[in-house]
């Protein structure tokens, strides 16, 4: 029951960053609310690591993989969702991550050379067909200004996502998730950093008490907690029963959404996320049928 527990934790976190987030980029440039949550969450994590004095077993050529890596994110990843939640609700953006699994399905087969079942193929076709309703339903509302393209922006980030991980498979035999939550933490700090310097930043002039107790809670409780429950609990159970919790994430948004911000779903909208998540579970392989595939 444990594992459960700190799996469905992890999820409950990962949601509240989407409304956390709405609620910080109404206040503060979207720039420096990244920049300041990267550079908590490096604050957190390098003294672990200092601590744990982990050996990394560097190969020649890792600084490209890693370079790459933290370009599709943090740095792609969070400027794409950071004006997709400008744009659209909090609930519809999370709908999108739950396409995730199954676009790293595709990625992993075309780059990894691991297979996909017509199970998955199909999931993946039902989940594409929600996305596509939710985001040609574009109502628009004060938490959806542009449905449309923040819609599309969060699809973006989800393709950054992808790559992320596949990039993390790559590195994950030399170095550890800590290690590698690190490298994106350092490198989303100095990129993130640079682009405050540019004409399109902005930093504040005033710290509402609400809004900076946020960020504080986006770099350290959102990073180190969603992290740390779903490793440990990744640790005690086998990955093809952990990764259907992530469905978790857009179910606790829309969840939270309705309940702190006050947004609501039309009735379309509504079997849209259900078409999403319908084709996210019917993907999902079995345990026995995943290992004989791959």
């Amino acid at each position: 029951m444990l594992p459960t527990f700190a799996l469905s934790a992890a999820m409950l976190l990962w949601a509240s960053a989407f409304i956390a987030l709405k609620i910080v980029f109404a206040v503060f440039d979207p720039l420096a609310v990244l920049f300041a949550r990267m550079v908590l969450a490096s604050c957190c994590i390098l003294p672990l690591l200092w601590q744990r004095a982990e050996r990394w077993r560097y190969q020649r050529g890792d600084w490209r993989w890693m370079l790459a890596m933290g370009l599709a994110e943090p740095c792609l990843y969070f400027l794409f969702e950071a004006q997709a939640l400008v744009n659209t609700s909090a609930a519809q953006a999370s709908v999108i991550t739950a396409t995730l699994p199954l676009l790293t399905g595709v990625g992993a087969m075309l780059f990894l050379h691991e297979r996909m079942s017509r199970r998955s193929w199909l999931g993946l076709a039902i989940s594409f067909a929600g996305v596509l309703w939710l985001t040609l339903d574009n109502q628009v509302s004060a938490q959806a200004p542009n449905p449309v393209l923040g819609n599309a922006l969060e699809f973006c980030a989800m393709l950054c996502a992808t790559g992320y991980v596949l990039i993390a498979k790559r590195l994950s035999r030399r170095y550890s998730a800590l290690a590698i939550t690190g490298m994106q933490t350092v490198l989303g700090s100095v990129w993130f950093g640079a682009a405050l310097l540019t004409p399109w930043g902005h930093w504040p002039t005033q710290f509402p008490l609400l809004p900076s107790l946020l960020v504080v809670y986006l770099g350290v409780f959102v990073t180190l907690g969603a992290y740390g429950l779903y490793t440990w609990a990744v640790s005690k159970m086998p990955v093809s029963r952990a990764s259907p919790f992530i469905n978790l994430i857009p179910l606790f948004t829309v969840l939270l959404a309705w309940l702190l911000l006050g947004e609501t779903l039309t009735a379309a909208q509504w079997l849209a996320c259900l078409l999403v998540l319908g084709g996210v579970l019917c993907g999902q392989d079995s345990p026995r049928r995943a290992q004989s595939t791959a």
